[in-house]
């Protein structure tokens, strides 16, 4: 039977939730499959989402976590399609710097962070960093400079970018106007 798009992102949600609860629970995937009667491959492919899980698999499963099956089945649907509000969205603003941090991801429990970064003008002499992961963005409004190992590279408004996190990097805004950029990396690094 085919799955359609929205029935694949809702068994990749609850695979999630079932990974992070086995998590918690401090319990290997054998050890869990073990516990629920099913097979190591079978809990595998349920947390990556790569199968319909039955609803006696399910059952199996959350027998074994501990916890109601509709718990499960609440939590996904209810994560699956998250709307921040903009009143809502968390600010980070860090002393000594020029730069403005507005998450636009819910929380940091996704597989990817998602922000807008507001850079006042001037050059940001902070050290180069790096972290594990991979960063896109695209500027909508002003420059900003990125500099990524010992290359530099001048964004302008429409401009976007692609790289490995891993290489140190930083950025600023080099002209004489607010700038402002929408993020992502994965996994989250705040």
């Amino acid at each position: 039977m085919p799955v359609n798009h929205e029935q694949n992102l809702l068994y990749i949600s609850l695979g999630f939730k079932i990974r992070e609860l086995r998590k918690e629970k401090q319990k290997t995937l054998q050890e869990l499959a073990r516990e629920a009667g099913i097979s190591a491959g079978l809990l595998s492919q349920v947390e990556r989402g790569t199968v319909q899980p039955s609803l006696d698999t399910l059952w199996k499963i959350t027998k074994a976590l501990n916890i109601p099956l509709f718990y499960l089945l609440e939590q996904v649907e209810n994560k699956s399609v998250v709307v921040v509000k903009q009143e809502n969205q968390k600010k980070l603003e860090t002393p000594n710097s020029n730069v403005v941090y507005r998450f636009l991801s819910p929380d940091l429990n996704r597989k990817i962070e998602f922000m807008m970064i507001t850079l006042k003008p001037g050059h940001n002499h902070g050290e180069l960093l790096s972290h594990a992961g991979e960063e896109c963005g695209v500027v909508i409004q002003g420059t900003i400079a990125v500099r990524i190992g010992e290359e530099l590279y001048i964004l302008n408004q429409g401009d976007s970018i692609y790289f490995d996190s891993n290489i140190p990097h930083r950025f600023y805004n080099p002209g004489n106007e607010e700038a402002v950029g929408i993020w992502a990396m994965t996994p989250p690094t705040f």
